[in-house]
């Protein structure tokens, strides 16, 4: 979730003749915050994790389930539950409990559709192995103190997407199309929360494009889809709005599904861990050496084979979020000329990383990219205002960006002491790895987000990928990891991850070795030595080129005969070394165990196992169409999954048939 202000926004004419003085503001703001926190230190590593939820309405008597647009009201009854109060929990946006010194109850948020929801810890967890064996029971109360608070027909449910988004008649209440804010043919402006941030941000985006968000999916080919596809419910006869234009300029693409609007991107679910570092510094290297992993975690959770009521051939969500936030211009696109842009940007403001930033001596200049676009005049002030290269770098780059809402109340004068207009900016450029500084007057610290990971249908498997990034965290910094790849083929890596079945049929960019120079190393892909702490090694030798080759997914977790150890045996490597009690590290091979499976394609992913439920529904009639019927059924099976997690057999294909 982003910044929430209140205010009085503007309209994108008026934003954009104030866009220049907000970035200026912006940076001023961000050097007081560096100023006074880089020599921020905190005793021990915190973190957290975020589980968002979509709520679900059945009718089982028309088997039917439609979006239940009723954030609003489920958020007021658990701020108002006096229980989860008194234990601490709430929704801190309108009314929380105090914290507690022992078990403290979860946290609500809103988020953009207003059919979901936004679940959190009530407080960080410690790095404490018992924090880590704490976290799916408390993902498990999350959700049962959300479906406690919502209908007897509703159900709070971890799919990435609802499968039947802009179809006809899938949201309880149900609205017209093509309002003002969206102008889609395909949603309501309802179906957004109602804060003024998420309306206006939606509108402005359309706006500063000259037209609607435009997301081409390609459709999953079967035996009976109609061939060359023509998205069927597309209208071109609309003729509401002027960007109705659209879809009769060629904006709908043959064989693809075609969407128009930013709930369809911004109303997907993920599973989100943010670390707190001990410093910058920390922060700054787990902020680089995560960026290479992004791709790989994305991979092994896809999560999003179906959307608008169709299969199609991709996997997972995050070029469909990408482009549902694209702002950018035609000239910025490189479809015109650049006459009243400043640059070309070859990149969404959703989109991963395109820097690194890390003071690491094992930082090249190869794993830079040569074509970064940044904002000069901006990198100037912060290397005057004393920033380091890296760090200017990065924050010129998100700031080539334009604010999008802005509130007339924030332009009266400049507050040093707060980051509104910093965050205006940092908030509204998701990339897949994002470094946060720490808020002004508080005592939170450095942090790095990790924000690349569908979520998961189960509980066992959110608990499961949280507690992994958590231990490789540990192990990066605890062995000195290195990760390193060039930048350019991280994001080389994201666009593999769409591919269907990525997973098991595509290989990824990935460093050889990720040990210092005269370290010891895991002795193979089953190894269980620990790798040899060493000094900061000497510059490196060899062309970039030789440090990475093309991977399996298996080769990058489990590890290979001979060359990249894996890093599920560093994570075993790093536990060794910590000498964790038996019953402790029982629990952990559970999840270890699931990835590890996830990775060799024992288990499925949950985008191969939606795509096979759809296929073999008896109602399926092999044209890449998913039915309100199979949808029912679909939606009622995860439900039964995430009460079961497998023990009926029911989904086993994800993670096993699990003890009773």
């Amino acid at each position: 979730m982003g910044l929430l202000a209140i205010g009085t926004p503007l309209d994108w004419p008026e934003a954009k003749k104030v866009a220049s003085h907000v970035r200026s503001w912006g940076i001023e703001q961000l050097l007081a915050i560096w100023r006074r926190a880089k020599g921020k230190e905190r005793d021990a590593l915190l973190w957290g994790d975020e589980i968002e939820y979509l709520v679900v309405c059945y009718d089982d008597e028309n088997r039917k389930v439609r979006l239940s647009l009723r954030q609003a009201d489920i958020l007021a009854a658990l701020a108002t539950d006096e229980k989860l109060l008194e234990q601490g929990g709430g929704v801190p946006d309108v009314q929380r409990g105090h914290v507690k010194e022992g078990e403290t109850a979860p946290v609500f948020h809103p988020e953009f559709g207003r059919f979901m929801l936004e679940a959190t810890p009530g407080k960080p967890w410690g790095i404490g192995f018992k924090d880590l064996l704490d976290v799916e029971p408390n993902m498990k109360w999350r959700r049962e103190l959300a479906k406690d608070h919502m209908e007897a027909t509703e159900y709070p449910i971890t799919l990435t997407t609802y499968p039947r988004l802009g179809t006809n008649d899938f949201t309880v209440p149900q609205y017209p199309v093509s309002g003002d804010k969206l102008r889609s043919q395909f949603v309501p402006d309802e179906i957004a929360n109602p804060h003024i941030r998420f309306p206006t941000l939606a509108a402005n985006i359309r706006s500063r494009r000259g037209r609607k968000v435009e997301i081409n999916v390609p459709v999953f080919r079967d035996e009976n889809t109609p061939w060359p596809f023509k998205d069927p419910t597309v209208n071109y006869d609309l003729h509401q709005w002027p960007e109705d234009d659209d879809v009769r300029n060629g904006a709908a693409k043959e064989n693809h599904v075609y969407m128009d609007a930013m709930a369809f991107g911004m109303g997907s679910c993920c599973l989100q861990i943010t670390f707190q570092a001990k410093n910058i510094e920390e922060g700054r290297k787990m902020y680089d050496q995560l960026t290479p992993l992004g791709p790989i975690l994305l991979a092994l959770t896809a999560a999003t084979p179906v959307y608008k009521g169709f299969l199609v051939d991709t996997d997972v969500r995050w070029n469909q979020i990408s482009r549902a936030v694209d702002d950018r211009t035609p000239e910025e696109l490189g479809e015109k000329p650049l006459k009243n842009d400043r640059w070309r940007l070859p990149k969404s403001r959703y989109a991963s990383n395109s820097t690194y930033i890390s003071q690491d001596a094992r930082l090249r200049k190869g794993y830079l990219d040569p074509t970064l676009v940044i904002d000069s005049e901006l990198k100037q002030r912060l290397l005057d205002g004393g920033m380091d290269d890296l760090l200017a770098t990065h924050f010129a780059h998100l700031f080539i960006r334009d604010p999008i809402v802005v509130f007339a109340e924030d332009l009266e004068e400049l507050d040093l002491e707060k980051a509104d207009h910093f965050e205006n900016l940092q908030s509204t450029n998701w990339q897949h790895i994002r470094f946060k500084p720490p808020p002004p007057g508080s005592d939170i610290g450095w942090r790095v987000e990790f924000r690349p990971m569908e979520i998961q249908i189960t509980d066992f498997e959110n608990a499961a990928f949280s507690v992994f990034m958590v231990l490789i965290t540990r192990a990066i910094l605890s062995f000195d990891l290195n990760f390193y790849i060039p930048i350019t083929k991280v994001s080389k890596n994201m666009e593999n991850t769409h591919i269907r079945d990525a997973v098991s049929s595509q290989k990824f960019w990935f460093r050889k070795n990720p040990f210092p120079p005269r370290s010891g190393r895991a002795t193979s892909a089953h190894g269980t030595a620990s790798p040899a702490t060493a000094s900061r090694p000497a510059t490196p030798l060899g062309p970039v080129e030789d440090e990475y080759e093309l991977m399996t997914i298996n080769e990058v977790m489990n590890g290979q005969e001979t060359g990249f150890p894996g890093l599920i045996p560093l994570v075993e490597s790093y536990l060794n070394s910590m000498n964790v009690d038996v019953e402790t590290r029982c629990e952990l091979a559970r999840y270890l165990d699931l990835i590890r499976k996830r990775a060799d394609g024992t288990y499925w992913t949950a985008a191969k196992w939606i795509r096979h439920f759809v296929q073999t529904h008896p109602e399926y009639k092999k044209d890449s169409v998913v039915s309100e019927g199979i949808n029912f059924d679909l939606l009622k099976a995860a439900e039964t999954i995430t009460e079961n997690e497998g023990r009926d057999g029911v989904g086993a294909e994800m993670f096993g048939k699990r003890r009773q």
